[in-house]
């Protein structure tokens, strides 16, 4: 993965899909919707494949190795800061769409 980035609006492939290991031993999977930056930090945009609508934003750390891990946001602050990011990235990604 340290060659490919996962830009919010890309196409995502069939292997763009992670699993969610929750403390309780339950499990989510995940469609990676897209990575982006804010500040120095970057964050993980994921859907759920549980028919729902949700948006589940992580932080990313990606290694040099390639591999990365997806991490819980656990400041509340950090978290709101990084959805309201999300939804201003996808705003002006809507607004980009042409009509048809």
């Amino acid at each position: 993965m340290a060659d490919e980035r996962y830009e919010l609006g890309n196409e995502v492939e069939d292997d763009d899909i992670i699993t969610l290991e929750y403390d309780d031993g339950t499990e989510m999977v995940c469609e990676i919707m897209g990575v982006f930056p804010m500040g120095d930090k970057d964050y993980v945009a994921l859907i759920p494949h549980d028919d729902s609508d949700d948006v589940y934003i992580y932080r990313y750390q990606e290694y040099d190795d390639g591999t990365f891990d997806v991490l819980d946001i656990e400041d509340e602050a950090e978290f709101n800061k990084a959805a309201q990011e999300f939804d201003a990235i996808m705003a002006s990604q809507d607004d980009e769409e042409p009509e048809a």
